[in-house]
This record gives structure tokens, C-alpha cells and sequence, in this order.
């Protein structure tokens, strides 16, 4: 898969030379466009952050897990029928883990916005929910068109988030 997002670069500043991380790499999983995928997707991120040693603490695993099954969710739902299978590739570098799931299907998704309580729905808002996950660890995401006519949707998380900002005292 080609990569058409990046991770933010660092400061414009020469970097010290470093000895890459001993997780450095990309992987890549492909699986049918089925309901099954979504957990199978899910764990086999998770074994892999675990088995590399990522030092991704875990809040950030988890949200990590749960954009992952938001996005092949989407896939499998709204993609299957031009897609017939849903591909997921993890980045991870010395500072990010990135997550994108590929499809065949053109459409570019745009987050349902909220609804009012008493409205019924119960679904329809996984890129929310990928939005505000991805905004909370300070991290970065987007959807872009692949070459063949499908999409990519990633999402990038620092290993580190960023600190809390503390409460300013009264004055």
C-alpha cells in the first residue's frame, strides 16, 4: 500500500543521529470485508504492539484498539460491496504508532454529527468517536483517495501524548 499520509515531522532541526527503535517497521494485514475481520484486525494490532514492546502506554493502546475497530467496522459496512476485502497496516516509529485502513470503495466518509438524546439512533458515529480519541492523545488523521480509486483512513498517535495543560489559579 502506498502511504499517503505522513506523521507530523519534528521541529526544523537537525535531529542527533539515532539508533532506530527496535520496533521501527510497517505491517500489513488483509482480511475479508465480513463482521469477523473487526475483532481479528483489533487483536492482531494488539499482539503486535505487545510483541514489538512499543512503549505505548495503555489509554493510548486502547484508544489505539478502538479506532481500529471503528475504522474496519466502517469498511465492512459501507465498503463491503466494492471492497470485498478490508486492509489494515500499522506504522510505528520512534515517536508515533500510525494506523490506516484501506478499502476499494470512492466514497469519503464525514463524521455524522451528534444527535439529540431522545433521537433513536444507536450507530453512525465511529468517526466522531476516531476524531475526538485521535484529538485527546494528540495525534493526527485523515482520509485520502488511493490510486486505484479506493480510500485510505489513518490515524496517527504519539507513543508520548502531549502533557496536561494545568488549571490556571484564580487570581
Amino acid at each position: 500500500m502506498e502511504s499517503h499520509g505522513s506523521v507530523p515531522s519534528e521541529p526544523r532541526r537537525t535531529p542527533p543521529p539515532r539508533k532506530p527503535a527496535e520496533y521501527d517497521g510497517t505491517w500489513r494485514y488483509t482480511a475479508p470485508a465480513l463482521d469477523s475481520s473487526v475483532p481479528r484486525a483489533r487483536h492482531a494490532v494488539r499482539d503486535l504492539i505487545r510483541r514489538e514492546r512499543v512503549p505505548l502506554r495503555e489509554d493510548l493502546l486502547q484508544g489505539l484498539l478502538l479506532i481500529v475497530s471503528e475504522l474496519v467496522t466502517n469498511a465492512v459496512q459501507h465498503a463491503a460491496l466494492l471492497s470485498p476485502e478490508v486492509a489494515v497496516e500499522v506504522s510505528l516509529g520512534p515517536a508515533w504508532v500510525r494506523v490506516a485502513v484501506e478499502d476499494s470503495h470512492p466514497y469519503r466518509p464525514r463524521p455524522t454529527e451528534a444527535y439529540a438524546e431522545d433521537e433513536p439512533r444507536t450507530g453512525g458515529r465511529g468517526l466522531l468517536l476516531v476524531q475526538a480519541t485521535v484529538a485527546e492523545a494528540g495525534g493526527l488523521c485523515d482520509v485520502e483517495h488511493t490510486a486505484a480509486g479506493g480510500k485510505v483512513i489513518w490515524a496517527a498517535l504519539p507513543l508520548c501524548p502531549p502533557p496536561a495543560t494545568s488549571p490556571s489559579r484564580p487570581r
